[in-house]
């Protein structure tokens, strides 16, 4: 079962830097939404990068990425980051460092900029954060690798992975604050982009 962790913190540093810097750099947002004005702050959300279809705020591409390190609110920073923390770690290890962190990034950007399309064919305003799409990415990376490489997933993992995107799915369409289709966006770029990943950019 690849999802199972069983590092102690020292070597789950060692193994896993990357995955360690997003926890990192997501929890230091938090933070710094909290002591200006808190993370539920729409006006706070927008000054430190999130996505908006409205206004000025909606051309400035550079919150694609930004808006994957903010968090609306603990339970949200929590979820994601707990995804990130079980669930990335065996996609670090297959990929190497830094290729994983090209998917990661990569797939949150998919998400993002194909959720801001879908606001903008509407007339409601947005403000979108959360690591949510890239989450989905890594999600997506191992869809692809329990259809086509099957000998690197074992079968209970298969099993949770698939119980993890329809729950996951379940959840989306019932809870109207929730992103969908960055979700669905970052699910497709992961996919996508794990198989370009291991065609084009084949470890040593």
């Amino acid at each position: 079962m690849i999802f199972l962790r069983y590092e102690n913190w020292r070597s789950y540093l060692r193994y896993y830097p990357v995955t360690c810097l997003i926890l990192a750099a997501n929890i230091a947002m938090f933070i710094v939404l909290w002591l200006n004005g808190g993370s539920t702050n729409p006006e706070t959300l927008v000054k430190y990068g999130a996505m908006v279809d409205f206004g000025p705020f909606a051309a400035e591409q550079w919150r694609l990425f930004t808006a994957m390190f903010l968090h609306n609110g603990f339970n949200h920073l929590f979820s994601n980051s707990f995804a990130i923390l079980v669930f990335a770690p065996p996609l670090e290890r297959m990929l190497g460092h830094w290729r994983y962190a090209l998917l990661y990034l990569g797939s949150g950007l998919v998400g993002n900029a194909i959720s801001m399309g879908v606001y903008r064919l509407d007339s409601t305003l947005h403000i979108s954060v959360g690591a949510s799409g890239a989450v989905y990415g890594v999600y997506g990376a191992f869809l692809y690798i329990a259809l086509f490489q099957r000998q690197l997933m074992d079968t209970s993992s298969r099993k949770t992975l698939y119980s993890l995107l329809m729950v996951g799915g379940v959840y989306s369409l019932l809870i109207p604050q929730i992103n969908l289709a960055a979700h669905l966006g970052g699910l497709v770029g992961g996919f996508f982009i794990y198989g370009l990943i291991i065609r084009l950019l084949k470890r040593r």
